[in-house]
């Protein structure tokens, strides 16, 4: 097997734990889009154009609440900024890359897949990089289970008791997300603050919380990074 074959199986396998999570999410946004009044090709479309779980919940219950196109619009370009942060993070290890790669890799960059190719690429590789192979095999690993819940919500999920509550699968799959991410101090601290920022700014509209939240994580994460770097090295005693 080619290497390139090997880091891309090896991105699939890596996804598939956090798919436990991911296909409960994707079945309750198919009956979701269903009840609030989107045609079934519309919910699908969604998936497969958007692929974007938390912005794709914003949008359908704006749609349901018979909000302006541009307010759905812009609402979830808000949520969805984060992406920018995410393209920042890895665009040095895509460098080298053609531009079919860059945007392939663009439309499959989402939470789970981040969280997962970031710290493949944190892990040094012998040349030639293939890397790229992992990143699209934990993408279209996720992509593939995304487009198959929803179809299973849009055509199914209108049977399911509304007593079960299935969106804890949200939070859960999230907070899986940051068990994972989180390897050291600096970004112990940025999930912490965070944390705190989000809970306390949860109030404001359109969802400019999580991006408040997200910044003052970055920001304090860096701070704390850097201060890191800073420290002399402890003296080694002869």
């Amino acid at each position: 097997m080619s290497v390139a074959l090997r880091e891309f199986w090896a991105g699939v396998r890596a996804q598939l734990p956090i798919l436990v999570g991911v296909v409960p999410f994707g079945a309750i946004y198919g009956a979701l889009a269903i009840g609030a009044g989107l045609p079934v090709a519309a919910a699908q479309a969604m998936s497969a154009l958007v692929f974007a779980g938390s912005s794709q919940f914003v949008a359908a219950g704006l749609f349901a609440a018979a909000a302006p196109w541009p307010v759905i619009v812009l609402t979830t370009l808000i949520i969805n900024l984060r992406h920018v942060w995410y393209s920042a993070s890895v665009a040095p290890y895509l460098a080298h890359l053609p531009l079919r790669w860059k945007l392939a890799l663009a439309y499959l960059l989402t939470d789970e897949a981040y969280v997962v190719a970031i710290q493949r690429y944190a892990r040094p590789v012998a040349e030639p990089d293939q890397r790229h192979f992992y990143f699209a095999g934990t993408g279209l690993a996720l992509w593939v289970a995304w487009q198959i819940s929803t179809a299973i919500g849009v055509f199914v999920g209108a049977q399911v008791p509304p007593a079960w509550n299935l969106d804890f699968a949200l939070p859960l799959t999230f907070i899986a997300l940051l068990a994972t991410a989180i390897s050291d101090r600096p970004a112990a601290l940025a999930a912490v603050v965070a944390g705190v920022i989000a809970v306390l700014a949860v109030g404001l509209p359109y969802q400019l919380g999580l991006m408040l939240a997200a910044a003052a994580g970055i920001v304090a994460g860096t701070l704390a990074a850097r201060r890191l770097r800073q420290r002399p090295a402890p003296e080694v005693q002869p």
